[in-house]
Protein backbone atom coordinates (compact mmCIF):
# COMPACT_ATOMS: atom_id res chain seq x y z
CA UNK A 1 0.00 0.00 0.00
CA UNK A 2 1.15 3.38 -0.59
CA UNK A 3 2.04 6.32 1.65
CA UNK A 4 -0.93 8.21 0.45
CA UNK A 5 -3.37 5.87 0.80
CA UNK A 6 -1.59 5.55 4.48
CA UNK A 7 -3.06 8.92 5.58
CA UNK A 8 -6.71 8.60 4.66
CA UNK A 9 -9.36 6.55 6.28
CA UNK A 10 -10.86 3.68 4.65
CA UNK A 11 -14.60 3.90 4.36
CA UNK A 12 -14.70 7.35 5.48
CA UNK A 13 -17.71 9.40 4.71
CA UNK A 14 -16.33 12.78 4.16
CA UNK A 15 -14.04 11.06 1.65
CA UNK A 16 -16.42 8.80 0.04
CA UNK A 17 -18.83 11.90 -0.50
CA UNK A 18 -15.80 13.99 -2.25
CA UNK A 19 -15.12 10.88 -4.31
CA UNK A 20 -18.93 10.71 -5.28
CA UNK A 21 -19.17 14.42 -6.21
CA UNK A 22 -16.52 14.22 -8.91
CA UNK A 23 -19.30 12.10 -10.89
CA UNK A 24 -21.84 15.29 -9.55
CA UNK A 25 -19.32 17.49 -11.49
CA UNK A 26 -18.16 16.12 -14.75
CA UNK A 27 -21.32 14.50 -15.85
CA UNK A 28 -22.45 17.65 -16.82
CA UNK A 29 -20.11 17.68 -20.04
CA UNK A 30 -21.85 13.69 -20.84
CA UNK A 31 -25.38 14.86 -21.07
CA UNK A 32 -25.38 18.81 -21.41
CA UNK A 33 -22.38 19.08 -24.13
CA UNK A 34 -22.07 15.40 -25.90
CA UNK A 35 -25.86 14.54 -25.87
CA UNK A 36 -28.56 17.39 -24.82
CA UNK A 37 -26.89 20.37 -26.35
CA UNK A 38 -24.03 20.14 -28.13
CA UNK A 39 -25.05 18.23 -31.31
CA UNK A 40 -27.95 20.29 -32.52
CA UNK A 41 -26.05 23.81 -31.68
CA UNK A 42 -22.83 22.73 -33.44
CA UNK A 43 -25.54 21.65 -36.67
CA UNK A 44 -27.26 25.00 -36.67
CA UNK A 45 -24.29 27.16 -36.80
CA UNK A 46 -21.97 25.64 -39.01
CA UNK A 47 -22.70 25.10 -42.88
CA UNK A 48 -24.16 21.97 -43.77
CA UNK A 49 -21.47 20.91 -45.98
CA UNK A 50 -17.80 21.69 -45.15
CA UNK A 51 -14.23 21.46 -46.43
CA UNK A 52 -11.43 19.68 -44.25
CA UNK A 53 -8.21 19.07 -46.07
CA UNK A 54 -9.93 19.94 -49.17
CA UNK A 55 -12.44 16.79 -48.30
CA UNK A 56 -15.62 17.55 -48.14
CA UNK A 57 -18.09 16.62 -46.11
CA UNK A 58 -21.41 17.18 -44.19
CA UNK A 59 -21.39 19.09 -40.86
CA UNK A 60 -22.74 16.07 -39.02
CA UNK A 61 -20.27 13.82 -40.57
CA UNK A 62 -17.23 16.31 -38.86
CA UNK A 63 -19.04 16.04 -35.71
CA UNK A 64 -19.22 12.30 -35.75
CA UNK A 65 -15.43 11.70 -36.47
CA UNK A 66 -14.71 14.45 -33.70
CA UNK A 67 -16.19 11.86 -31.19
CA UNK A 68 -13.88 9.26 -33.12
CA UNK A 69 -10.98 11.01 -32.93
CA UNK A 70 -11.05 12.15 -29.21
CA UNK A 71 -11.88 8.69 -28.14
CA UNK A 72 -9.35 7.52 -30.28
CA UNK A 73 -6.34 9.37 -28.37
CA UNK A 74 -8.37 8.31 -25.20
CA UNK A 75 -7.50 4.55 -26.26
CA UNK A 76 -4.39 4.60 -27.22
CA UNK A 77 -3.38 6.99 -23.76
CA UNK A 78 -5.85 4.93 -21.33
CA UNK A 79 -2.87 1.75 -20.93
CA UNK A 80 -0.44 4.61 -20.16
CA UNK A 81 -2.90 6.86 -17.95
CA UNK A 82 -3.30 3.59 -16.13
CA UNK A 83 0.23 2.29 -15.31
CA UNK A 84 0.89 5.97 -14.05
CA UNK A 85 -2.53 6.08 -11.78
CA UNK A 86 -1.83 2.57 -10.78
CA UNK A 87 2.03 2.83 -10.05
CA UNK A 88 3.23 6.24 -9.69
CA UNK A 89 0.44 7.62 -7.44
CA UNK A 90 0.30 10.74 -9.71
CA UNK A 91 -3.79 10.12 -9.81
CA UNK A 92 -4.30 13.62 -8.39
CA UNK A 93 -2.24 15.33 -10.84
CA UNK A 94 -3.63 14.01 -14.10
CA UNK A 95 -7.03 14.04 -12.91
CA UNK A 96 -6.53 17.95 -12.09
CA UNK A 97 -4.98 18.39 -15.25
CA UNK A 98 -7.38 16.44 -17.44
CA UNK A 99 -10.77 18.36 -15.57
CA UNK A 100 -8.76 21.77 -16.02
CA UNK A 101 -8.33 20.68 -19.55
CA UNK A 102 -11.93 19.29 -20.06
CA UNK A 103 -13.63 22.20 -18.53
CA UNK A 104 -11.95 25.45 -19.69
CA UNK A 105 -12.34 23.92 -23.32
CA UNK A 106 -16.11 23.35 -21.96
CA UNK A 107 -15.62 27.62 -21.23
CA UNK A 108 -14.20 27.98 -24.54
CA UNK A 109 -17.38 26.45 -26.43
CA UNK A 110 -18.77 30.18 -25.70
CA UNK A 111 -16.67 32.05 -28.19
CA UNK A 112 -18.11 29.31 -30.70
CA UNK A 113 -20.92 31.85 -31.93
CA UNK A 114 -21.42 30.74 -35.47
CA UNK A 115 -19.61 30.00 -38.77
CA UNK A 116 -16.93 31.82 -38.25
CA UNK A 117 -16.03 30.25 -35.26
CA UNK A 118 -16.39 26.31 -36.46
CA UNK A 119 -12.91 25.44 -36.26
CA UNK A 120 -12.68 26.77 -32.56
CA UNK A 121 -15.82 25.12 -31.49
CA UNK A 122 -14.72 21.56 -33.33
CA UNK A 123 -10.93 21.49 -31.36
CA UNK A 124 -12.70 23.26 -27.89
CA UNK A 125 -15.21 19.55 -28.05
CA UNK A 126 -12.57 17.41 -28.85
CA UNK A 127 -10.67 19.00 -26.05
CA UNK A 128 -13.57 18.75 -23.54
CA UNK A 129 -14.01 14.58 -24.51
CA UNK A 130 -10.71 14.43 -24.03
CA UNK A 131 -10.65 16.04 -20.79
CA UNK A 132 -13.69 14.35 -19.51
CA UNK A 133 -13.00 10.61 -20.91
CA UNK A 134 -9.13 10.85 -19.61
CA UNK A 135 -10.04 12.10 -16.17
CA UNK A 136 -12.85 9.11 -15.48
CA UNK A 137 -9.23 6.82 -16.05
CA UNK A 138 -7.55 7.88 -12.52
CA UNK A 139 -11.22 9.03 -10.78
CA UNK A 140 -11.95 5.00 -11.28
CA UNK A 141 -8.80 4.16 -10.15
CA UNK A 142 -9.54 6.33 -6.13
CA UNK A 143 -12.30 4.04 -5.38
CA UNK A 144 -9.99 0.46 -4.33
CA UNK A 145 -8.33 3.43 -2.00
CA UNK A 146 -10.82 4.49 -0.36
CA UNK A 147 -13.11 1.94 0.63
CA UNK A 148 -12.88 -1.77 1.16
CA UNK A 149 -14.27 -4.14 -1.48
CA UNK A 150 -17.40 -5.13 -0.17
CA UNK A 151 -18.64 -1.77 -0.42
CA UNK A 152 -16.98 -1.04 -4.09
CA UNK A 153 -20.36 -1.33 -5.55
CA UNK A 154 -22.64 0.81 -3.33
CA UNK A 155 -19.88 3.29 -3.49
CA UNK A 156 -19.68 2.86 -7.24
CA UNK A 157 -23.91 3.31 -7.41
CA UNK A 158 -23.19 5.99 -4.99
CA UNK A 159 -21.25 8.14 -7.95
CA UNK A 160 -23.61 7.24 -10.60
CA UNK A 161 -26.71 8.92 -9.02
CA UNK A 162 -24.66 11.95 -7.61
CA UNK A 163 -23.84 12.22 -11.49
CA UNK A 164 -27.66 11.71 -12.77
CA UNK A 165 -29.26 14.01 -10.28
CA UNK A 166 -26.08 16.88 -10.77
CA UNK A 167 -26.08 17.00 -14.39
CA UNK A 168 -30.01 16.92 -14.92
CA UNK A 169 -30.45 19.81 -12.22
CA UNK A 170 -27.66 21.51 -14.50
CA UNK A 171 -29.56 20.84 -17.75
CA UNK A 172 -32.83 21.86 -16.01
CA UNK A 173 -31.29 25.59 -15.07
CA UNK A 174 -30.10 25.80 -18.82
CA UNK A 175 -33.43 24.63 -20.41
CA UNK A 176 -35.02 27.98 -18.05
CA UNK A 177 -32.55 30.10 -19.56
CA UNK A 178 -33.31 29.46 -23.02
CA UNK A 179 -36.97 29.05 -22.83
CA UNK A 180 -37.28 32.33 -20.98
CA UNK A 181 -34.39 34.44 -21.93
CA UNK A 182 -36.03 37.50 -21.58
CA UNK A 183 -36.19 37.05 -17.59
CA UNK A 184 -32.48 37.44 -17.76
CA UNK A 185 -32.21 40.49 -20.61
CA UNK A 186 -30.94 37.93 -23.57
CA UNK A 187 -31.90 38.97 -27.12
CA UNK A 188 -29.51 36.89 -29.17
CA UNK A 189 -30.54 33.42 -30.01
CA UNK A 190 -27.20 31.49 -29.23
CA UNK A 191 -26.46 33.31 -26.05
CA UNK A 192 -28.25 30.83 -23.47
CA UNK A 193 -26.53 27.94 -25.12
CA UNK A 194 -23.42 29.50 -25.22
CA UNK A 195 -23.75 30.88 -21.36
CA UNK A 196 -24.91 26.79 -20.34
CA UNK A 197 -21.46 25.92 -22.03
CA UNK A 198 -19.56 27.95 -19.54
CA UNK A 199 -22.17 27.00 -16.43
CA UNK A 200 -20.85 23.47 -17.62
CA UNK A 201 -17.11 24.27 -17.62
CA UNK A 202 -17.66 26.16 -14.02
CA UNK A 203 -19.84 23.49 -12.50
CA UNK A 204 -17.09 20.88 -13.83
CA UNK A 205 -14.14 22.35 -12.25
CA UNK A 206 -16.23 23.89 -9.53
CA UNK A 207 -17.58 20.93 -7.70
CA UNK A 208 -14.07 19.09 -8.50
CA UNK A 209 -12.63 21.41 -5.69
CA UNK A 210 -14.39 19.32 -3.13
CA UNK A 211 -13.17 16.24 -4.50
CA UNK A 212 -9.23 17.55 -4.94
CA UNK A 213 -9.66 18.81 -1.42
CA UNK A 214 -10.76 15.41 0.01
CA UNK A 215 -9.05 12.85 -1.81
CA UNK A 216 -5.48 12.07 -1.48
CA UNK A 217 -2.50 13.99 -2.93
CA UNK A 218 -0.49 12.72 -5.75
CA UNK A 219 2.81 10.98 -4.81
CA UNK A 220 6.62 12.71 -4.67
CA UNK A 221 8.76 12.30 -7.79
CA UNK A 222 8.26 12.27 -11.27
CA UNK A 223 6.87 10.17 -14.29
CA UNK A 224 9.31 7.58 -15.12
CA UNK A 225 8.89 5.54 -18.62
CA UNK A 226 8.38 2.34 -16.36
CA UNK A 227 5.04 3.50 -14.88
CA UNK A 228 3.85 4.12 -18.30
CA UNK A 229 4.60 0.90 -19.45
CA UNK A 230 3.10 -0.96 -16.23
CA UNK A 231 -0.12 -0.28 -17.19
CA UNK A 232 1.10 -1.42 -20.97
CA UNK A 233 2.13 -4.56 -19.79
CA UNK A 234 -1.05 -5.43 -17.67
CA UNK A 235 -3.33 -5.05 -20.81
CA UNK A 236 -0.92 -7.29 -22.66
CA UNK A 237 -0.86 -10.02 -19.59
CA UNK A 238 -4.85 -9.45 -19.79
CA UNK A 239 -5.09 -10.17 -23.39
CA UNK A 240 -2.56 -13.46 -23.23
CA UNK A 241 -4.72 -14.52 -20.46
CA UNK A 242 -8.28 -14.02 -22.04
CA UNK A 243 -7.05 -15.79 -25.45
CA UNK A 244 -7.26 -19.02 -22.80
CA UNK A 245 -10.65 -17.89 -21.71
CA UNK A 246 -12.57 -18.01 -25.11
CA UNK A 247 -15.55 -17.54 -23.46
CA UNK A 248 -15.17 -14.38 -22.25
CA UNK A 249 -13.39 -13.42 -25.37
CA UNK A 250 -16.70 -13.87 -27.37
CA UNK A 251 -18.52 -11.67 -24.40
CA UNK A 252 -15.95 -8.97 -24.97
CA UNK A 253 -16.62 -9.33 -28.71
CA UNK A 254 -20.23 -9.10 -28.81
CA UNK A 255 -19.88 -6.15 -26.58
CA UNK A 256 -17.79 -4.49 -28.70
CA UNK A 257 -19.87 -4.44 -31.50
CA UNK A 258 -23.40 -4.12 -29.68
CA UNK A 259 -21.57 -1.07 -27.53
CA UNK A 260 -20.53 0.40 -30.73
CA UNK A 261 -24.37 0.80 -31.55
CA UNK A 262 -25.44 2.02 -28.14
CA UNK A 263 -23.28 4.95 -27.81
CA UNK A 264 -23.19 6.20 -31.22
CA UNK A 265 -26.67 6.86 -30.77
CA UNK A 266 -26.42 8.17 -27.51
CA UNK A 267 -24.01 10.77 -29.06
CA UNK A 268 -25.54 11.29 -32.25
CA UNK A 269 -29.63 10.70 -31.63
CA UNK A 270 -29.81 14.85 -31.33
CA UNK A 271 -28.17 15.18 -33.91
CA UNK A 272 -30.45 13.10 -35.94
CA UNK A 273 -33.58 15.05 -34.21
CA UNK A 274 -32.04 18.56 -35.15
CA UNK A 275 -30.91 17.54 -38.85
CA UNK A 276 -33.87 15.30 -39.92
CA UNK A 277 -36.76 16.19 -37.95
CA UNK A 278 -36.09 19.70 -37.40
CA UNK A 279 -35.93 19.06 -33.94
CA UNK A 280 -35.09 22.60 -31.95
CA UNK A 281 -32.73 22.43 -29.13
CA UNK A 282 -35.26 23.52 -26.44
CA UNK A 283 -37.45 20.29 -27.59
CA UNK A 284 -34.25 17.82 -27.55
CA UNK A 285 -33.62 19.31 -24.05
CA UNK A 286 -37.19 18.00 -22.99
CA UNK A 287 -36.30 14.75 -25.01
CA UNK A 288 -33.33 14.00 -23.45
CA UNK A 289 -34.87 14.80 -20.06
CA UNK A 290 -37.34 12.60 -20.29
CA UNK A 291 -34.77 10.07 -21.34
CA UNK A 292 -32.70 10.44 -18.65
CA UNK A 293 -35.98 9.16 -16.48
CA UNK A 294 -36.61 6.24 -18.43
CA UNK A 295 -32.90 5.05 -18.52
CA UNK A 296 -33.00 4.87 -14.69
CA UNK A 297 -36.61 2.47 -15.04
CA UNK A 298 -34.78 0.71 -17.88
CA UNK A 299 -31.92 -0.11 -15.81
CA UNK A 300 -34.35 -1.56 -12.67
CA UNK A 301 -36.92 -2.86 -15.13
CA UNK A 302 -34.27 -5.10 -16.85
CA UNK A 303 -32.09 -5.58 -13.52
CA UNK A 304 -35.99 -7.58 -13.08
CA UNK A 305 -35.96 -9.44 -16.44
CA UNK A 306 -32.06 -10.70 -16.02
CA UNK A 307 -33.73 -12.08 -12.70
CA UNK A 308 -35.95 -14.09 -14.72
CA UNK A 309 -34.16 -15.43 -17.40
CA UNK A 310 -30.66 -14.92 -17.03
CA UNK A 311 -28.42 -11.81 -17.93
CA UNK A 312 -27.52 -13.67 -21.95
CA UNK A 313 -31.40 -13.73 -22.89
CA UNK A 314 -31.91 -10.01 -20.63
CA UNK A 315 -28.83 -8.72 -23.05
CA UNK A 316 -30.52 -10.28 -26.58
CA UNK A 317 -33.84 -8.69 -25.55
CA UNK A 318 -32.27 -5.15 -25.33
CA UNK A 319 -30.44 -5.70 -28.49
CA UNK A 320 -33.21 -7.35 -30.52
CA UNK A 321 -35.21 -4.05 -29.09
CA UNK A 322 -32.39 -1.82 -30.41
CA UNK A 323 -32.40 -3.16 -33.98
CA UNK A 324 -36.16 -2.49 -34.26
CA UNK A 325 -35.07 1.18 -32.80
CA UNK A 326 -32.88 1.76 -35.52
CA UNK A 327 -35.35 -0.10 -38.47
CA UNK A 328 -37.91 1.86 -37.48
CA UNK A 329 -36.13 5.19 -36.94
CA UNK A 330 -35.15 4.89 -40.64
CA UNK A 331 -38.81 5.75 -41.47
CA UNK A 332 -39.74 8.11 -38.45
CA UNK A 333 -41.26 11.67 -39.95
CA UNK A 334 -43.11 13.28 -37.30
CA UNK A 335 -42.32 14.76 -34.02
CA UNK A 336 -44.09 12.55 -32.18
CA UNK A 337 -42.69 9.29 -33.86
CA UNK A 338 -39.45 10.66 -32.74
CA UNK A 339 -40.83 10.87 -28.75
CA UNK A 340 -41.99 7.29 -28.90
CA UNK A 341 -38.63 5.77 -30.64
CA UNK A 342 -36.37 8.31 -27.29
CA UNK A 343 -38.29 6.21 -24.99
CA UNK A 344 -37.44 3.15 -25.83
CA UNK A 345 -33.94 4.31 -26.35
CA UNK A 346 -34.52 5.46 -22.80
CA UNK A 347 -35.76 2.23 -21.69
CA UNK A 348 -32.76 -0.28 -23.37
CA UNK A 349 -30.18 2.76 -22.87
CA UNK A 350 -29.93 2.45 -18.82
CA UNK A 351 -30.49 -1.50 -19.06
CA UNK A 352 -27.84 -2.21 -21.11
CA UNK A 353 -24.83 -0.51 -20.38
CA UNK A 354 -25.82 -1.58 -16.57
CA UNK A 355 -26.06 -5.32 -17.65
CA UNK A 356 -23.10 -5.62 -19.62
CA UNK A 357 -20.88 -4.17 -16.70
CA UNK A 358 -22.29 -6.59 -14.29
CA UNK A 359 -22.15 -9.65 -16.82
CA UNK A 360 -18.74 -8.90 -17.19
CA UNK A 361 -18.15 -9.03 -13.36
CA UNK A 362 -19.63 -12.14 -13.38
CA UNK A 363 -17.48 -13.75 -16.01
CA UNK A 364 -14.12 -12.53 -14.62
CA UNK A 365 -14.86 -12.82 -10.57
CA UNK A 366 -12.58 -15.97 -10.65
CA UNK A 367 -9.36 -13.79 -11.74
CA UNK A 368 -9.52 -11.93 -8.50
CA UNK A 369 -6.13 -10.78 -8.06
CA UNK A 370 -6.41 -9.28 -11.80
CA UNK A 371 -9.71 -7.44 -11.82
CA UNK A 372 -8.40 -4.48 -12.26
CA UNK A 373 -6.45 -5.32 -15.35
CA UNK A 374 -9.53 -6.81 -16.44
CA UNK A 375 -11.56 -4.14 -15.98
CA UNK A 376 -9.19 -1.65 -17.64
CA UNK A 377 -9.66 -3.98 -21.09
CA UNK A 378 -13.24 -3.65 -20.62
CA UNK A 379 -12.70 0.14 -20.81
CA UNK A 380 -10.62 0.07 -23.64
CA UNK A 381 -13.00 -2.15 -25.52
CA UNK A 382 -15.72 0.37 -24.70
CA UNK A 383 -13.72 3.60 -25.77
CA UNK A 384 -12.70 1.69 -29.26
CA UNK A 385 -16.30 0.85 -29.76
CA UNK A 386 -17.46 4.29 -29.50
CA UNK A 387 -14.46 5.03 -32.14
CA UNK A 388 -15.46 2.43 -34.55
CA UNK A 389 -19.75 3.36 -34.17
CA UNK A 390 -19.14 6.74 -34.53
CA UNK A 391 -16.74 6.71 -37.32
CA UNK A 392 -18.56 4.26 -38.88
CA UNK A 393 -22.15 6.50 -38.57
CA UNK A 394 -20.22 9.38 -40.09
CA UNK A 395 -19.24 7.36 -42.90
CA UNK A 396 -22.31 6.30 -44.26
CA UNK A 397 -23.27 9.44 -43.93
CA UNK A 398 -20.46 10.75 -45.66
CA UNK A 399 -21.01 8.78 -48.71
CA UNK A 400 -24.84 8.45 -48.68
CA UNK A 401 -25.54 12.15 -47.81
CA UNK A 402 -28.08 10.83 -45.60
CA UNK A 403 -28.22 10.30 -41.82
CA UNK A 404 -30.96 7.63 -42.25
CA UNK A 405 -28.84 5.28 -43.93
CA UNK A 406 -26.33 6.15 -41.13
CA UNK A 407 -28.81 5.04 -38.32
CA UNK A 408 -29.99 2.04 -40.30
CA UNK A 409 -26.47 0.81 -40.47
CA UNK A 410 -25.69 0.50 -36.84
CA UNK A 411 -28.51 -2.12 -36.71
CA UNK A 412 -25.55 -4.28 -38.21
CA UNK A 413 -23.90 -3.90 -34.77
CA UNK A 414 -26.36 -4.92 -33.04
CA UNK A 415 -27.13 -8.05 -34.99
CA UNK A 416 -23.58 -9.01 -34.85
CA UNK A 417 -23.29 -8.46 -31.18
CA UNK A 418 -26.32 -10.91 -30.87
CA UNK A 419 -24.84 -13.29 -32.97
CA UNK A 420 -21.65 -13.83 -30.80
CA UNK A 421 -23.70 -13.35 -27.84
CA UNK A 422 -25.26 -16.36 -28.54
CA UNK A 423 -22.40 -18.53 -28.18
CA UNK A 424 -21.11 -17.04 -24.96
CA UNK A 425 -21.93 -19.26 -21.59
CA UNK A 426 -23.01 -17.31 -18.61
CA UNK A 427 -24.20 -18.36 -15.51
CA UNK A 428 -27.75 -18.28 -14.34
CA UNK A 429 -29.07 -18.55 -10.98
CA UNK A 430 -32.90 -17.69 -10.73
CA UNK A 431 -33.96 -15.20 -7.84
Amino acid sequence: MSTISNVIKINDRKTINGWAIYDWANSAYFLVISTAIFPAYFLSNTPEVVSVMGLEMTNSSLYSYSVSFSYLVIVFLSPLLSGIADFGNKRMYFLKLFTIVGSLACIALYFFAGVGQMWLGTSAFILATIGCAGGIVFYNAYLPEIVTEDRVDSVSAKGYSYGYIGSVLLLIMILVLAMKPDWFGITSETLPYRIGFVMVGLWWIGFAQITFRRLPGSGIGRITLEMMNKGVMEIKAVARKLREQPNILRYLASFFFYSAGVQTVIYLASAFGAKELGFTTINLITVILILQFLAMVGAYLFAQVSKRVGNKWALIIMNIIWISICLVAFFVENHIQFYVIAGFVGLVMGGIQSLSRSTYSKMVEENREDLTSYFSFYDIVYKLSVVIGTFVFGLIEHLTSNMRFSILGLAIFFIIGISILTTVKVKFKSA
